[in-house]
């Protein structure tokens, strides 16, 4: 009975601990031509439910990239979030990336048939020449249902063309209009039970002309004293603060973690830098 108790409380400390991680495939991301909108915007969606984001990799359309980086992610345990290259054009390899990378192959899943028939009949709207299913064109088309074996499929309510998830990584496509439902539905889904399991909060002021070596040491001492508490600084060489006044060399210093740890951390940071000459502004 001890041994089974001691199993749940690991089991529920591992997953109050799970990471959820993005990766964002695609040349034209890298080069400029286009602006990624699935960081902002997986960001805003886990920190709607008690979450965040631990990390986030760019990966351009390069099969050998692709794979190391699913390799890697596949044996971290995380939960991931992969965008672009599910499509069946030549540039598009996230599918066999991901078969590659578990060792398996890919096969046209059922489910993700019927849809992309369903989508080619309504595209069709009547046509029966663009409704015929073994076209060449349309055939084609069923390869952006061939995922890795053992997949589920991610509905997509934009135009009914699945994603799939396998291992608890989560394949989207490279259009947020498309993703972001996506990315929400997943969490929905799979994650409830790890929404606000942690009442997060975040403090900060800012200390003009502070000096990050000099303020080194007290942020490694209050970490120190309050376990859970992290410390962060945000240094600027002159830029406007949030309120537009701070336009001389400043550093945002604050802490972020379980608010009801907090409010000691806070007070010993205040105090901390106060003692080292420094004055505070706070933040409106």
């Amino acid at each position: 009975m001890v041994d089974a108790v001691k199993k749940v409380a690991v089991n529920e400390a591992e997953k109050l601990a799970r990471r959820f991680g993005l990766i964002v495939i695609g040349d034209e991301i890298l080069s400029g031509r286009r602006q990624d909108k699935h960081l902002s915007k997986l960001i805003e969606l886990l920190n709607e439910r008690g979450l965040s984001l631990s990390w986030a990799k760019y990966v351009a359309d390069d099969p050998e990239q692709i794979t190391a980086t699913l390799k890697a992610s596949f044996i971290s345990g995380d939960v991931v979030f992969s965008t672009g290259g599910i499509g069946a054009t030549p540039d598009d390899h996230t599918r066999q990336c991901a078969a590659l990378a578990l060792g398996t192959k890919t096969e046209l899943h059922p489910s993700a048939q019927e849809l992309i028939a369903g989508r080619i009949q309504s595209m069709a709207e009547g046509d029966p020449i663009k409704a015929d299913l073994s076209t060449p064109e349309n055939q084609h088309r069923f390869k952006m249902g061939e995922f890795p074996i053992g997949s589920d499929i991610i509905p997509n309510p934009y135009n009914q063309i699945p994603g799939f998830r396998i291992k608890e990584h989560h394949f989207l496509p490279g259009f947020p209009v498309m993703a972001a439902p996506m990315m929400a539905w997943c969490l929905d889904t799979h994650y409830a039970d790890l929404f606000h399991q942690t009442d997060w909060a975040e403090q900060s002021f800012i200390v003009p002309k502070g000096i990050e070596s000099t303020l080194t040491p007290l942020m490694e001492r209050i970490e120190a004293n309050y376990p859970g508490v992290k410390v962060f600084s945000l240094p600027s060489v002159g830029d406007a603060a949030k309120d537009g006044v701070y336009t001389q060399r400043h550093i945002e210093l604050g802490i972020k973690g379980n608010s009801n740890l907090l409010q000691s951390a806070w007070i010993a940071l205040r105090a901390g830098t106060q003692e080292l000459g420094y004055e505070i502004h706070d933040i409106a």
